[in-house]
């Protein structure tokens, strides 16, 4: 359901994104692992058609996001790491808002405003307005907005940011529900946090995807070598910057 085939992406004459490709099925959670400024939420803002592709190519649910950017935009639920939220509107209003953007209305549109408002436990705050809201709250907001129209794609970026140990839990056990049918793809800089719910692990460090393996498959490397995934992360960080340092002295044609 998502497709990425040699993206590369530049900001002036930095470059943020080089030759990244990937694929994440339906069913799949997909787990981005990076450290701050590798171009995890560049890639997110390609992939939601925020910014234009360079070069490369990316596919969602079966559609192109530069031939066919509306289809893409109806199809996937897109949660930034900075939240937009329209501050001065009440929480039930906005949702309302939302669905009807997504083109629902009626009795589907009130069926699916309950359901995220009760899966994301909202009913507390259903007649507050944003700006009332906490920091979690807010960001369960965005995951209900992300959710309304019941798309089949997920781009989660940085979703637990500002939740509480047990809200983060319980956002852990929810993904794991929608995944079925569902392509997911959330990104972190934390590997708990990608490993607690991911069955893959992508690791992003400056602009190149370093590492593309099932967790289950890291884990027995793992445990082979009687070591763990952060060493794993770590060494593949590590063989990047010297591959790059080669790069740069002329080692490497």
């Amino acid at each position: 359901m998502i497709r990425v085939t040699d993206v590369t992406h530049d900001y002036g004459a930095e470059r943020a994104l080089d030759g990244v490709s990937f694929d994440v099925r339906a069913g799949e959670i997909a787990g981005f692992l990076g450290p701050n400024g590798a171009g995890k939420s560049t890639l997110f803002k390609l992939l939601s058609t925020y910014l234009p592709v360079q070069s490369g190519s990316i596919e969602l649910a079966g559609f192109d996001v530069v031939k066919a950017p509306l289809e893409v935009r109806a199809r996937i639920g897109y949660l930034p790491e900075h939240n937009p939220l329209f501050d001065g509107m009440r929480v039930d209003r906005f949702l309302a808002f939302v669905g009807a953007a997504h083109g629902l209305d009626g009795a589907e549109l009130a069926a699916r405003a309950e359901w995220v408002v009760e899966r994301c436990d909202l009913r507390s705050v259903l007649t507050k307005h944003v700006r009332e809201c906490s920091k979690g709250f807010r960001q369960r907001i965005g995951l209900a907005a992300a959710l309304i129209h019941d798309p089949p794609v997920l781009l989660l970026d940085e979703p637990t940011h500002g939740l509480d140990p047990l809200q983060v839990a319980s956002f852990r056990a929810f993904v794991r529900e929608l995944a079925p049918g569902r392509a997911i793809l959330f990104s972190s800089h934390v590997l708990a946090e990608v490993a607690a719910i991911s069955d893959r692990i992508l690791l992003l460090v400056r602009g190149r995807l370093v590492l593309d393996l099932p967790l289950a498959e890291l884990e027995a490397r793992a445990r082979a070598r009687r070591a763990t995934l952060e060493d794993l992360v770590l060494e593949a960080v590590r063989d990047s910057a010297a591959s790059d340092s080669l790069v740069r002295e002329g080692g490497v044609p």
